[in-house]
């Protein structure tokens, strides 16, 4: 059974009132009282519950942290810098990963509204609004992270998607490839639906003829990759795109181990690829994989201060927070 207080109070012959004076105010206490209860937190290894005393008076020193797919890199990042701000503020945050599933996203939102947290960041799956609203109305005010709140109702810390979209797109036609495909889904995922628009753009004002298709995926992941890019390699081989768009790293991964498993596509010679997120895997890969960087930790630590105020200040106004995103080049999107 933990050491309680009343134990401490035992066993240095003080009252209750003495030992919380100690902890909380000891100029107002005797130095031999201090010295005696000190000695007996330290003989009994009493710790201090400030979670549960924060939480009686009202104050959480927890956050939640909903992401949608814990095996990207680039979440585990954003996770990193939200913690790192998080230390600075005596706070820690409670962490829950959805991989893409509504139900699951449900349970975590469920579990930190019964856990009270201070508040809620979360890289949301399709429309929670109502779900959000609802939080916030119980006092557990919510930052959007990597998506950007297009009806302004909460606050929100992303990069520009459609820009992001259009880079690519943009750095891949300046190289010379025409027909281009874009590789994602599932599309009820606001990033999907941005970059694909971003991308759409970039064709459309081209200024020479470039075809742009789209291959879906119904999820972002390297198997997912893999598997569009089998699909790829099964068209006869004047079927084949020039170019490879896809909406994050992980499937650009996945596809370029597809096409150099095969062989008998050349990455870039025959199909150049660029992906989106720059995780640290991109530049490890066999082509090393040109990219479109969102800066992971910033936009953590960026959505935590955000939340931290919000939860200071409930009547504060939201505000959207967009980082532009920059372009990476390697060698799998290298001129013909």
């Amino acid at each position: 059974m933990p050491v309680s207080i009343r134990d401490v109070a035992l066993r240095a012959g003080v009252s209750v009132g003495t030992v919380s004076n100690v902890l909380n105010r000891p100029g107002e206490v005797s130095a031999e009282s201090v010295e005696r209860v000190t000695q007996a937190i330290e003989d009994l290894g009493y710790v201090r519950n400030d979670a549960a005393r924060k939480l009686r008076a009202g104050v959480s020193t927890t956050v939640g942290f909903v992401v949608l797919d814990g095996q990207n890199p680039f979440y585990t990042d954003v996770v990193r810098g939200a913690e790192d701000e998080a230390t600075r503020h005596g706070i820690a945050i409670l962490y829950g990963n959805t991989d893409e599933d509504p139900a699951r996203e449900k349970v975590y939102l469920d579990l930190f509204q019964e856990q009270q947290v201070r508040g809620l960041l979360i890289a949301p799956y399709g429309d929670i609004t109502a779900r959000l609203q609802r939080l916030r109305s119980g006092g557990i005010p919510a930052v959007l992270v990597d998506r950007f709140s297009a009806d302004g109702r909460f606050s929100s810390v992303s990069v520009d998607s459609v820009a992001g979209g259009r880079l690519a797109v943009e750095h891949l036609i300046a190289g010379g490839r025409r027909r281009i495909a874009f590789v994602g889904g599932p599309f009820d995922m606001r990033q999907v639906n941005d970059r694909l628009a971003g991308a759409r753009a970039a064709s459309d004002n081209a200024g020479v003829r470039v075809g742009l298709e789209v291959i879906p995926t119904s999820g972002m992941t390297v198997e997912e990759g893999v598997a569009a890019g089998a699909r790829v390699l099964a068209r006869p081989r004047r079927e084949w795109p020039d170019a490879l768009f896809a909406a994050n790293d992980l499937l650009a991964l996945g596809l370029l181990q597809s096409l150099v498993v095969d062989g008998r596509a050349v990455v870039p010679g025959d199909i150049a690829l660029i992906g989106f997120d720059d995780i640290p895997f991109a530049a490890a890969a066999a082509v090393p994989l040109s990219s479109i960087r969102q800066p992971s930790r910033i936009i953590g630590r960026t959505a935590l201060r955000v939340l931290l105020e919000e939860a200071a200040d409930p009547e504060s106004v939201p505000r959207q927070t967009v980082f532009p995103p920059e372009l990476v080049v390697r060698a799998s999107t290298a001129g013909r």
